[in-house]
């Protein structure tokens, strides 16, 4: 019998939306049981915590009881269990697939640091000018590599680089990042017609 699974849930967070991205491509969805669950960085969630110490999702319970956190390692998992081709086993493809993943997972981790300081009340223009730096060379050069993530089969780095365009434009509209990336906002188009990003759109509420 196919496995059960509890993952603690978000419907705003781009990570917890990389495993159900994932979990959608791999046809695991049914078998996960979502728990809205709110991780605010100074107000630990003990409901979370009872499964993960440091309060984060997403968090996927086992139906054994047993965890498994961050991002990378759940969406890693499903694959595993699904017998999917998400993370390529050998070869040239394995590490483009996992460098366009830590790309899109660095420039969402740079992303939330700058929407978490330019909140404050008082925010240090040197960080948020740091951020907008990374931001824009990070897309520069995505928008060189548009062409050969285009044509390079759908895996884990796609679906991180989905995330973390989707994720710009969720909450850094005014940015105009497609102006600055056009290639890559043409590959942006044909990857947000994938049912599974189609699904998984980040809401409030």
């Amino acid at each position: 019998m196919a496995e059960k699974m509890k993952l603690h849930w978000s419907p705003k967070s781009p990570y917890v939306r990389k495993v159900m991205i994932c979990a959608h491509e791999l046809g695991i969805l049914p078998r996960l049981e979502l728990v809205r669950s709110v991780a605010a960085m100074l107000k630990p969630n003990a409901a979370i915590m009872v499964d993960n110490p440091l309060s984060k999702i997403p968090t996927l319970v086992r139906e054994d009881g047993s965890t498994l956190f961050d991002s990378i390692v759940i969406c890693e998992y499903l694959n595993d269990q699904a017998g999917g081709s998400l993370f390529p086993v050998q070869g040239e493809a394995r590490w483009q697939a996992l460098r366009w993943h830590a790309l899109g997972d660095g420039l969402l981790d740079a992303l939330i640091l700058w929407r978490n300081e330019r909140e404050r009340e008082h925010a240090l223009q040197a960080l948020v000018d740091a951020f907008e730096l990374k931001t824009r060379a990070s897309l520069k050069l995505l928008d060189a590599e548009a062409d050969l993530i285009g044509s390079a089969p759908f895996s884990i780095g796609h679906v991180t680089l989905g995330c973390a365009l989707g994720y710009l434009d969720y909450r850094f509209d005014t940015l105009g990042w497609r102006l600055l990336a056009p290639r890559l906002s043409d590959w942006f188009a044909t990857l947000q017609a994938r049912p599974s990003f189609q699904s998984t759109e980040p809401v409030d509420g």
